[in-house]
């Protein structure tokens, strides 16, 4: 049903990784009537089995609540997100279809790296901020010490500050009547035509596309007639809803409503992330603003393990594709793979994420390559090359300039692990910005470094380095110039398109080293002799051999003639030649993924 404008909050809670964003929205559940304490468990709005086994959120979730103060209904709708950086862009959809955010900060850990970038993503959205302090419940809460960080961090006022703990549900009637003093209400005109925003979408086998839409000018009713302004494609609307948290069914969604839509698209095609709904005849002339095109930033090759499966992965990666379109693919094939998909992703924790889920929802069994960045390459005759494969870099003598990604990362770490981190920084050709105190034991460290330096392990050494309490947001600011060369794998004398890098020409030889030293250890040993070397265009600079498996020929000769040892021996000689010539090498999924490792032996 449609409700009053003037009593509808649209809200989200935004944080730093596990700071307790998916406890609060069980918990606003709960007291607010939407679920019963029988159904009330730990990540409640987290549904799919990879969030809840590994305790992260990786997609928002909607949810409609109404909530009785001094006697008026009013509808909530609660907007949870992700916390890691890999999500960033799940975040910022989320924001785009809100007034408001709730800021969590944990008592006991303080500002993060996610919580600065969070706050000011808000903050850029025009959204009204309500800070939350979370875990005052915990013995190692430090309640005064970190609202003095949030307002030397991010200037709020630390009487605006709540406090609450999400486990116990103290303080939490006053996050809802906060949210409700504070949060502006929608500001859409309910008599307009028809304006609805799409952030987020998923496909149903039975029922088709299911778009999940805001509603910011008039109203979208069963049975009216839509168009989707960026397709230009006529439906009709079969169904409508809401998420309570369970799906509700309802004939009409007003201004500033959230919920879903069910219109028979058939086509995954038909629907774009940030699309606006409007309605025919009658529809509007300007549609909502949308989102900005997400910036992928690692790229790997996706193959099926099965040669025959290729068309189950495009339609995998099609369905996925609706549900999260922050990733991207495209067809490529590869002489040691076969045909497969270059995929682009946001980082390299959603990287994992869209290759489990692409194994668990669709039972497939994928070849992963070494993942690797965006590089810009300047030719002689002056053709600027966006190039995120490693085996489409053109050849030394035709490059003018080799230009590499840049991040601007920003590090929140206890002050005395600084020197740890400013050594790691300098080993991967970092630039030192500068250094801040947010108090005398936390500081806020700055870096410029090369992209490809960041991807692999960075966090986890981080983590090593600063005992668990460091973290790290990072935002990429352009393209430098580098001494970069692309590093080949020859394998038996054939080029492994699916093992090259790009690698810093001066870590080069070191590398290649590491490179043959770890395939001689993953490749099995085969009937004749392989050689794996590392080359730089034609120069070798790397090599090692595994032997050939022998069979004891001459165990049957006991004494006699020493020519018929050596005749046998000859003769199986001649035979790993000639195998050598026509046999080919298999390489495990192992081998493909030791290419990732960048650990010393």
């Amino acid at each position: 049903m449609a409700f009053d404008p003037k009593y509808i909050r649209d809200f989200s809670i935004v944080a730093h990784i596990d700071h307790g964003k998916s406890t609060l929205a069980d918990q606003l559940l709960l007291q607010s009537g939407a679920i019963t304490q029988r159904e009330f468990r730990e990540q409640l709005l987290d549904d799919m089995d990879l969030e809840r086994e590994r305790g992260i959120t990786i997609k928002a979730r909607a949810v409609a609540i109404n909530y009785t103060l001094d006697g008026q209904v009013y509808e909530l709708n609660l907007i949870d997100t992700p916390g890691h950086v890999d999500f960033h862009y799940e975040v910022s959809r989320s924001l785009a279809a809100c007034e408001g955010a709730i800021l969590l900060v944990d008592a006991t850990q303080g500002v993060q790296a996610q919580t600065v970038a969070n706050a000011f993503l808000a903050v850029g959205n025009d959204l009204t901020i309500v800070p939350v302090l979370n875990k005052i419940d915990m013995q190692a809460a430090r309640p005064e010490e970190i609202k003095e960080e949030i307002m030397h961090t991010l200037g709020i006022d630390p009487a605006e500050i709540l406090a609450v703990s999400a486990k116990t549900g103290q303080g939490v009637p006053d996050v809802f009547r906060t949210i409700i003093d504070r949060v502006p209400p929608p500001s859409g005109n309910p008599s307009g035509p028809l304006r609805a925003l799409i952030f987020d979408s998923k496909f149903d086998d039975y029922q088709g596309v299911i778009t999940y839409v805001r509603v910011v000018d008039g109203a979208l009713k069963v049975g009216q007639k839509i168009r989707l302004m960026a397709g230009g494609t006529d439906h009709e609307v079969t169904g409508l809803g809401q998420f309570r948290p369970r799906e509700i069914a309802c004939d009409e969604l007003g201004v500033g409503q959230v919920g879903y839509v069910i219109a028979n698209l058939k086509q995954l095609s038909d629907v774009r992330i940030g699309d606006t709904i409007t309605q025919v005849p009658g529809a509007a002339e300007i549609p909502l603003e949308g989102y900005h095109e997400p910036v992928q930033v690692v790229f790997c090759g996706l193959f099926p393990a099965s040669h025959n499966q290729f068309d189950d992965l495009r339609t995998a990666l099609q369905k996925l594709a609706l549900n999260d379109s922050s990733f991207s693919f495209e067809p490529e094939t590869s002489d040691a793979l076969g045909f497969g998909f270059r995929c682009g992703f946001l980082g390299m924790l959603h990287m994992e994420i869209v290759q489990q889920r692409l194994e668990r929802e669709s039972n497939l069994a994928l070849v992963q390559t070494a993942p690797n960045v965006t590089y810009e390459i300047v030719t002689r005759k002056g053709e600027t090359l966006h190039i995120s494969n490693p085996t489409r870099i053109p050849d030394p003598g035709d490059i003018e300039e080799f230009r590499e990604p840049i991040a601007k990362v920003n590090f929140i770490l206890p002050a005395d692990c600084i020197g740890a981190i400013m050594q790691l920084c300098e080993d991967r050709r970092g630039v030192f910005i500068k250094t801040e105190y947010l108090s005398p034991t936390r500081a806020i460290l700055t870096y410029e470094l090369p992209l490809a330096e960041m991807i692999y392990d960075l966090y986890d050494k981080l983590k090593s380095a600063t005992r668990g309490y460091g973290t790290m947001d990072y935002e990429l600011i352009g393209y430098r110039a580098g001494d970069l060369c692309r590093l080949d794998i020859v394998v038996a004398g054939q080029k492994v398109d699916a093992l090259s890098v790009v690698v810093h020409r001066a870590h080069a030889d070191r590398r290649g080293r590491k490179l043959v030293r770890k395939l001689k250890g993953e490749i099995d040993r085969h009937q004749f002799e392989v050689a794996i070397q590392a080359a730089i265009g034609s120069r070798v600079i790397a090599r090692e051999t595994i032997s050939a498996l022998r069979k004891n020929v001459t165990a049957k000769c006991y004494g006699g003639d020493i020519t018929r040892k050596r005749k046998l021996l000859e003769k199986q000689k001649e035979g790993k030649k000639r195998m050598k010539q026509v046999g080919n090498v298999e390489i495990s999924q192992d081998a493909f993924l030791s290419v990732l490792d960048d650990t010393d032996d």
